[in-house]
């Protein structure tokens, strides 16, 4: 079984939407880390740079699932509007741990004839 890492990074008060569209699409847990950034456009006062508060919001999942997980992403939380947000993913080459997640994933994929 291959894992992927789905990383978002949102606005909080999006956050919960996140989790549930993840979670709905198949990603069976979730961490989320407060973090701070800009985008294109920076906001000043004063001359000091103002960071937007951002969650980070990962999501360790089969790779079967990161495909419909994306979409669910992008469709009801609109990341493809600026300012919402972007989810991107990577690779992970080995994990440990997910000994509960993997019987919840190993049938999901039997009802997916995966």
């Amino acid at each position: 079984m291959k894992f992927k890492l789905i990383m978002s990074l949102v606005r909080p008060e999006i956050t919960k939407d996140v989790i549930k569209a993840a979670k709905n699409a198949g990603a069976t847990g979730d961490v989320i880390i407060p973090a701070r950034g800009s985008g294109l456009t920076e906001a000043k006062i004063f001359g000091i740079t103002l960071e937007d508060k951002t969650d980070i919001v990962l999501f360790v999942v089969e790779e079967h699932s990161v495909n419909k997980i994306l979409d669910a992403l992008c469709t009801e939380c609109r990341l493809t509007e600026p300012g919402r947000g972007i989810a991107f993913v990577l690779s992970i080459d080995k994990v440990t741990g997910l000994d509960r997640q993997i019987e919840k994933i190993k049938e999901k994929l039997k009802e997916e004839r995966l």
